[in-house]
């Protein structure tokens, strides 16, 4: 009697089990790691303007100063360049000019638009994300756009000083450091909010990039004024050997702790920045050399951005970024650089190597 009672116990436990994996197959169960796998694929950029594609131009209606948003997401961006299977969606959330705060999941709202990472959530419920690029921090206490312009106006005061020397003495690495537990906690809610749709962190890559210099020493004399990189030399110089570089390291260490693949721009932009190519064409460029948006400067509404592309990656400068990050998104490297090849795009070199 209890052998016949055991195999029916047997029984009816293995048809429970066959159940639940129809079950299991068969429904979309919102808390299972699972559940990315039966959406659509899709490749999301959150951030600030390298990005956006800030520079880049034909820009998405919406982002382009209508209510107010200045987002900048142009067609050119990265994400629109990567090289994808046809049946990935390609999604950017990044917005020029944001802070870590547009990435936190508080507060919900920043500005005119649903913080980067609440946005993110909803879209994890509809797609199957295999790919998070993640570029956050230079807007924040490091204020990387604003030192720009402070070295814009001390070309423009022939101030003696430069604007590079009030940032030695470790203020720059103040800045930074202060920068670097914002950054994690940004990037912490991006974890969290694809920890919300039921992925786990192997279900998907959390990538991590710093930034280029915009700019060089190597400025031809006929461009260094307002014609084109209005900047000291000196000034040059601490923008792209020190500056830059210390930033990215800072970031390196973020994606670190937040334990996220790495890719180092710094190097990026070695000999295409703006005002080293064909003074009268910008041919060799990838940077934007000072650009003014003379219409904009008759709307009192829009004259505060009529300079806003200033020394952001052009269009094929966001292609090139674009192929770098493509090819590191196909490898498992934990880290790579951006830097030239034999034919002198940009190519994903892993740290291992690029630091030799």
């Amino acid at each position: 009697m209890r052998a016949h009672k055991s195999k029916s116990l047997i029984l009816l436990l293995a048809g429970c089990l066959v159940a639940l994996v129809v079950l299991i197959s068969d429904q979309y169960l919102p808390g299972l790691p699972m559940q990315p796998k039966q959406l659509p694929a899709a490749v999301v950029t959150v951030g600030d303007s390298t990005l956006s594609g800030e520079g880049g131009g034909n820009y998405v209606a919406g982002t382009n100063g209508e209510g107010d948003n200045w987002c900048h997401r142009s067609t050119a961006a990265p994400v629109n360049q990567l090289q994808l299977p046809p049946d990935v969606t390609r999604i950017n959330l990044a917005c020029s000019g944001a802070r870590t705060e547009s990435l936190r999941a508080e507060p919900e709202f920043v500005g005119v638009e649903k913080s980067q990472s609440a946005q993110l959530a909803e879209l994890a419920q509809r797609y199957r994300i295999t790919d998070v690029v993640v570029q956050i921090g230079a807007n924040d206490d490091p204020g990387f756009s604003e030192v720009v312009n402070q070295c814009v106006e001390a070309w423009a005061r022939r101030a003696p000083e430069g604007c590079s020397t009030r940032l030695d003495d470790g203020l720059w690495e103040e800045r930074i450091d202060r920068m670097q537990p914002k950054a994690l906690a940004a990037v912490r809610d991006i974890r969290a909010a694809m920890d919300s749709a039921g992925y786990t962190p192997s279900s998907y890559q959390l990538i991590m990039q710093s930034y280029a210099s915009p700019v060089a020493p190597e400025v031809r004399p006929e461009l260094q004024g307002l014609s084109g990189c209005p900047f000291q030399p000196a000034d040059l110089a601490w923008i792209r050997d020190y500056g830059v570089p210390q930033l990215s390291a800072g970031l390196a260490e973020v994606a670190r702790e937040a334990d996220a693949r790495f890719l180092d721009l710094s190097r990026a932009g070695a000999g295409h920045e703006a005002c080293t190519g064909d003074p009268k064409t910008a041919n060799g460029e990838w940077f934007t050399r000072l650009t003014v948006d003379w219409e904009a400067l008759k709307d009192e509404q829009r004259a505060p951005h009529a300079m806003q592309e200033s020394f952001h990656a052009n269009a094929t400068g966001h292609a090139q970024l674009a192929r770098c990050l493509g090819q590191f998104m196909a490898t498992t490297e934990p880290g790579a650089a951006c830097l030239p090849d034999e034919r002198g795009n940009l190519t994903a070199v892993p740290l291992s190597d690029a630091h030799r």
